[in-house]
């Protein structure tokens, strides 16, 4: 029916967030620092992946994509590394406006940061290599997790964009507290993001052989349906959590955005319900 394995599922995290990394590093206002956070986490994820892959359940395709993520993490945070001094370029813009409108208010020529025009800035495409090579890896996972392979396949294509996706949400809600005057909209984007691949999500998880069968009784789950109403529950409020985290966006004061970060923890633990216990579930049911 489909299968639960731990490789498969840390690539999964690891293309998905990357791939909602080039989301916001291609509107060029989030600072590069934000891009050297995730890439190291999820190409952390990804080097995991190929030693779990290798220990337990080897599937060559899988871990050369793996492999292939984290080597890439590691040269493309070298290259944004290099042109750090350049920064990005809305990043630029308005600590230019911010600093000339302190010395307009107050005439004090108030230090601001720095940078060098000289030096070319980062290519956010290149955030785009990442996830390219780690799609390779998800397809030869989906068509191994078992049938029917279509929807294998479409649950783990799915799943890795709904993790990497709320995942990047809330971690680009902290960005904010090292980034001071960053707008929202890279982060009304994400919450936005997650609000369309929810639905879909919980669509291809409830599509027979799935948790419509657990819901109905007539797939098991060891616990006499709990599993089943678990899940629902998690699916519910995931879908709940995002359309609140996105009212609380529209509120004026700062301190909105550090509710919607706590939010958003909130929505990682339930998505994660969703996606992990449905899979879970349908492993044991399979087996």
């Amino acid at each position: 029916m489909i299968s639960l394995d731990i490789a498969t599922f840390l690539l999964q995290w690891a293309t998905g967030g990357l791939l909602f990394l080039w989301v916001t590093t291609r509107r060029r206002e989030v600072s590069v620092g934000y891009g050297w956070l995730l890439r190291g986490t999820y190409g952390l994820m990804a080097a995991g992946a190929v030693v779990v892959g290798l220990r337990y359940d080897p599937l060559l395709v899988r871990e050369l994509s793996a492999a292939g993520v984290a080597v890439a993490c590691a040269v493309v945070t070298w290259s944004s590394w290099r042109r750090r001094a350049a920064g990005v370029a809305k990043q630029r813009e308005r600590v230019q406006v911010r600093s000339a409108r302190v010395t307009e208010m107050t005439g004090i020529d108030r230090a601001e940061q720095k940078f060098d025009d000289s030096v070319p800035e980062f290519d956010p495409r290149l955030d785009l290599i990442a996830p390219a090579i780690g799609l390779v890896g998800l397809l030869a996972g989906g068509i191994h997790a078992g049938s029917p392979v279509w929807l294998s396949v479409l649950r783990t294509l799915v799943g890795a964009a709904f993790l990497g996706c709320v995942s990047d949400a809330m971690l680009l809600g902290h960005w904010y507290l090292t980034q001071p005057g960053l707008p929202r909209a890279p982060l009304l984007e994400q919450v936005k993001w997650l609000q369309r691949i929810w639905p879909v999500e919980v669509l291809v998880l409830l599509i027979p052989p799935g948790m419509v069968g657990v819901l109905t009784g007539n797939i098991s789950d060891q616990y006499g349906g709990m599993l089943g109403w678990f899940w629902l529950a998690c699916a519910i409020t995931t879908g709940v959590l995002a359309y609140v985290t996105r009212l609380a966006l529209k509120e004026r004061y700062y301190s909105a955005v550090m509710a919607a970060t706590g939010l958003l923890y909130l929505a990682i633990l339930t998505a994660f319900g969703t996606d992990l216990v449905a899979r879970a579930v349908l492993s044991q049911a399979g087996a």
